[in-house]
């Protein structure tokens, strides 16, 4: 039964609803007009931004560690799993990838302004396809406090602006690395409000990002499928996500036994806590006898637990019972689905009906059957003899990702550069009137 709440209380409540209102639309105005000098800002002076911001960072270190051990500290307190902790603790490691990530990113062509498809039409105009910022973004993610600056690289080479919007469990992090980003756009004589991250924890500030069409062009969400399902059913901005990393690995009978376990052991093992993480494993039946004791030797020794269908417990008996719901879940921890199937075609069934669309891999040696994997599996990410962990925007070779994307509409897979930006017309003409 819920309890009243009096009149101040109420009052109270809606001055803070108020509070938190204006603060997001004076954020929201500052980002819109940040975006309009961004659209012109040139190639040189975005990558000096991203330099300054990397010295910053550099030279902040022990700040941001600082920062961040109050936060790991406070996230034990709160009973935080090891799935969440594992994605907010920073240490001199992730902090040298950020930097590599700032680097990479400055290292990468400026899609802005490219002009694409240019062709000669009869009345003599010549039509094509610029690229240009979307505008302003509005990132809302959990935990993860490489994501601010991983973002704002993203966002700042894109022309784009930006307002980061972290959990609460990472705002002392988000506010340390925050500075670091906005010292370094003063450096490169830029705007702060350039990349903004929001200083309230109130939860009302994410329902009043996702509804600002005025100033935001598109919502990128990034942590569990609460907040996702939260954003996407009441955004009043576009939205670029995906819900689940329900990933597969299918070993298929001509695989490489070598490199079949060496896949699958790092597909599930690198990390649990990321949406790149194989989550149910796939065998052809002609090979189960002979992998499956050997799979699961190796998954023992990382304290894996597995939960397989009636003909892999009857190889492995001491397994758990895989239910129907152990073929949709997401772990995100040290537990594997695991599924002896007859051949590809049976894979890829179990695929389309429990996959979640984002990344799904086969070990192969059969030329032909890795085709037909990569021709009809429809995720985000295929891949063919190589662990999922590799759908990630750094591996791909995008600097960093602002996120992955299960939409088929504007952006697929890891997003990056070109990810944050649209495409415009572009008519050349020479005195033209059209007859």
């Amino acid at each position: 039964m819920s309890v009243p709440i009096s009149s101040k209380e109420y009052e109270a409540n809606e001055a803070a609803s108020v509070e938190v209102a204006t603060y997001m639309h004076s954020v929201g105005q500052a980002a819109r007009k940040a975006a309009s000098t961004l659209r012109r800002c040139d190639t040189g002076t975005k990558n000096a931004a991203l330099l300054a911001m990397a010295e910053q960072l550099d030279q902040a270190r022990q700040t941001v560690l600082a920062a961040n051990a109050r936060d790991m500290q406070r996230g034990r307190e709160n009973g935080l799993d090891a799935a969440l902790l594992d994605r907010l603790v920073l240490d001199d490691t992730r902090i040298d990838a950020m930097l590599e990530g700032l680097r990479q990113v400055t290292a990468l062509p400026d899609p802005v302004g490219e002009i694409d498809g240019l062709q000669s039409r009869p009345s003599g105009i010549q039509v094509g396809k610029m690229r240009v910022p979307l505008g302003v973004i509005g990132i809302i993610y959990e935990s993860r406090p490489n994501v601010t600056m991983e973002a704002a690289s993203l966002c700042l080479k894109s022309g784009n602006a930006c307002i980061l919007r972290g959990g609460s469990e990472a705002c002392d992090s988000n506010a340390a690395i925050g500075a670091c980003i906005q010292a370094g756009l003063v450096d490169a004589g830029l705007a702060e409000s350039s990349v903004q991250v929001v200083a309230t924890t109130d939860r009302a500030a994410v329902g009043e990002l996702i509804s600002m069409p005025e100033f935001v062009d598109v919502i990128i969400p990034r942590g569990g499928k609460s907040l996702i399902e939260r954003v996407s059913r009441d955004a009043r901005v576009p939205v670029i996500k995906h819900l689940d990393g329900v990933c597969h690995v299918y070993i298929d009978a001509t695989a490489d036994k070598a490199k079949a376990m060496a896949i699958a052991v790092n597909a599930k093992t690198h990390r649990y806590g990321t949406c790149n993480t194989m989550e149910t494993l796939l065998l052809d039946a002609s090979i189960a006898d002979d992998m499956l004791p050997a799979l699961a030797a190796a998954y023992a020794d990382h304290h894996v637990e597995l939960r397989g269908c009636e003909r892999t417990r009857a190889i492995l008996p001491d397994v758990g019972v895989a239910t129907e719901d152990d073929w949709h879940a997401e772990y995100l921890a040290p537990i594997l689905a695991v599924k002896v199937v007859d051949g590809i075609d049976a894979a890829m069934v179990h695929i389309e009906r429990y996959g979640s669309h984002h990344t799904d891999a086969i070990v192969t040696d059969h030329y032909g059957l890795a085709r037909r994997f990569m021709a009809e599996v429809d995720s985000s990410s295929v891949i063919v003899n190589a662990s999922t962990r590799f759908a990630d925007g750094f591996e791909y070779g995008l600097g960093a990702e602002i996120g992955i994307s299960t939409d088929k509409l504007h952006a697929r897979g890891p997003v990056g550069l070109q990810g944050l930006t649209t495409q415009k017309y572009v008519v050349f003409g020479d005195g033209q009137v059209r007859q």
